[in-house]
């Protein structure tokens, strides 16, 4: 069956293995759609004099700030990426690597080719001061696929958390470090660039996906430490020098997620003690079909979800500021805009992933395929660690300035990998 064609429920049930953990799924396309929802929500735009001024509510709205103690849910991309890909590791770490990123990467040469066409356009036809902050934004996104990769590459040995003692040891040994480089980036001027080694913070959620695994947390256990790190997070925001936003905004001082903070740290932990205590709730839930199918569908398009809701949101913001109707603080009709715009997103991103969908799940000529030997395992891998360091960095400046050159450094290294298979 073409994968255009949505199989039935009936389909996904029998294609779907009886000991399958569908919280894991559950967790991962609904953290997918409250990043697009909350993308939506919070975007704010207008055209100023030729300027495009690309902002969000949380600039505003101290409520929304508290919001994202809910709504920051990037950890669990990667508790759940972690825990339902570990189980697949068997040594070759850069032929396993491989073969995730060659799912990941797939829809993202589309993207890029999509974006280097509208850019050279949009260099032509714009304002320079609309041009540019598109180029930047563009790749934003892609921040998330360099992270996992490094947290993916970091598998066989967070593979070795087999016990409760590991796991504490772990998170602690972590949490310590980022405890430290946020004292020194604090209270040291010139030494805020430490602050990206916090970007180790990734790894936690990775552990706590292997704990989830290996079983080593009970729920009872694991909301007890979900409610305990909201205790210590609330008392790090009361009397440290962290601010109430876990989303970045301009105007603050110390930012939590780029880089990362120790209350981000702190906040990882808590979602995904709270998931671990959730999980088997979610999986009964999970068990009806009609749920299971969407989760199913869901998951099979869900990085054709996570890159092509930004694309849509530019365009629709852009459309709805050149015809006067820009959506953004002290303008008219403020709450009927967003209710437009959530409405035509929701149908734009809907037509987008039926449309976009098989780009993600159908070979790729060229890029699928291929058998790592052992020999070549390492150099293997280490070209992919690159080209996630290489996406990570690009996120900086999006498509244009140095940002350019981190992106051919990333395919220059995936091609390299894929060369050695």
């Amino acid at each position: 069956m073409p994968v255009s064609a949505f199989p039935s429920v009936d389909d996904i049930a029998a294609a779907t293995s009886p000991g399958r953990d569908r919280a894991l799924d559950v967790i991962r396309i609904t953290a997918l759609l409250g990043v697009i929802a909350g993308h939506t929500v919070m975007a704010t735009s207008i055209i100023r004099d030729d300027v495009f001024v690309w902002e969000n509510l949380l600039t505003t709205s101290v409520v929304f700030q508290a919001l994202t103690w809910i709504f920051q849910i990037m950890p669990l991309f990667f508790f759940a990426g972690v825990a339902a890909s570990a189980g697949s590791y068997a040594g070759n770490w850069g032929g396993w690597l491989l073969k995730r990123c060659t799912r990941l990467y797939r829809p993202v040469f589309s993207y890029l080719a999509f974006w280097a066409v509208a850019l050279a356009i949009g260099h032509r036809v714009l304002p320079r001061h609309v041009y540019e902050p598109i180029a930047g934004i563009s790749i934003q996104l892609l921040w998330f696929l360099g992270a996992y990769v490094l947290v993916l590459a970091a598998v066989p040995l967070l593979r070795s958390v087999t016990t409760v003692g590991r796991m504490a040891a772990s998170v602690v040994l972590i949490y310590t470090m980022i405890a430290t480089i946020d004292a020194i980036r604090v209270n040291a001027p010139g030494w805020e660039a430490l602050g990206y080694l916090n970007l180790a913070v990734w790894l936690i959620p990775g552990i706590f996906g292997i704990a989830y695994r290996n079983r080593l947390l009970t729920v009872s256990q694991a909301a007890l430490l979900g409610f305990g790190m909201l205790a210590l997070n609330a008392a790090l925001l009361r009397f440290g020098p962290y601010e109430l936003s876990l989303v970045g905004i301009d105007g603050q001082q110390l930012k939590n997620m780029m880089p990362p903070s120790l209350l981000l740290a702190g906040h990882a932990i808590m979602m995904c003690a709270f998931a671990i205590a959730a999980a088997p709730a979610i999986d009964r839930w999970a068990r009806r079909p009609r749920v299971w199918w969407l989760t199913a569908i869901g998951n099979s398009g869900a990085m054709t979800l996570y890159l092509w809701h930004i694309p849509a949101l530019l365009a629709v913001h852009l459309v709805f500021d050149t015809a006067g109707f820009p959506r953004y603080p002290g303008q008219p009709h403020f709450l009927a805009l967003s209710i437009a715009q959530v409405l035509i997103m929701t149908a734009v991103v809907a037509v987008l992933f039926v449309a976009l969908r098989p780009l993600e799940n159908n070979p790729l000529p060229h890029w699928d395929g291929g058998v790592v030997t052992d020999r070549r395992s390492i150099a293997v891998g280490t070209l992919l660690c690159t080209a996630g360091a290489a996406t990570l960095a690009s996120c900086v400046w999006g498509l244009k300035d140095l940002g350019l050159y981190c992106v051919a450094a990333m395919l220059v290294a995936l091609v390299g990998a894929r060369a050695l298979a």
